[in-house]
């Protein structure tokens, strides 16, 4: 199967929270512009999430996230669904609380892996953050699979 990313301008996406409102600086859009010097940083708060709307179906191989150390979280929860339908858990990842790109693929059985999934829309939820005050900063993200 071809591996290619998924996210695309086309791709609606949405956050939880932006840190002071500044979507300028902080805002959802920085997680996709391969800047290393952008990212998405959350409000404070107790679950962070954010949702990928992909203009067809998808069939999700791989997750890319990069966390900024002392902001990342422990437990990631991913949900999927196709097209009207209710959204159901996928997969629950550990991330490592640090400053590296860490990936994910379906076919690894490990604590960071992904189980291939066909949707159209998919959420990760940051239940746990490093952080006090439950921030989450991520640099990258990217989701890889192929289009159906």
């Amino acid at each position: 199967m071809p591996v290619e990313p998924l996210i695309c301008s086309d791709t609606a996406t949405r956050v939880s929270s932006v840190l002071n409102r500044d979507v300028k600086h902080f805002g959802k859009k920085h997680m996709f512009d391969a800047s290393e010097e952008t990212c998405w940083n959350s409000d404070q708060g107790a679950c962070q999430w954010v949702t990928l709307d992909f203009p067809r179906s998808v069939r999700v191989s791989q997750l890319h996230i990069q966390f900024q150390g002392g902001f990342s979280s422990r437990l990631c929860t991913l949900e999927g669904c196709r097209a009207g339908e209710e959204l159901e858990r996928i997969s629950t990842l550990y991330p490592e609380d640090s400053n590296a790109m860490q990936i994910s693929f379906a076919v690894l059985r490990a604590e960071f892996q992904l189980e291939e999934t066909v949707l159209d829309k998919l959420k990760i939820t940051f239940e746990n953050s490093t952080d006090f005050f439950g921030r989450i900063v991520v640099y990258h993200l990217g989701v890889l699979g192929e289009r159906l």
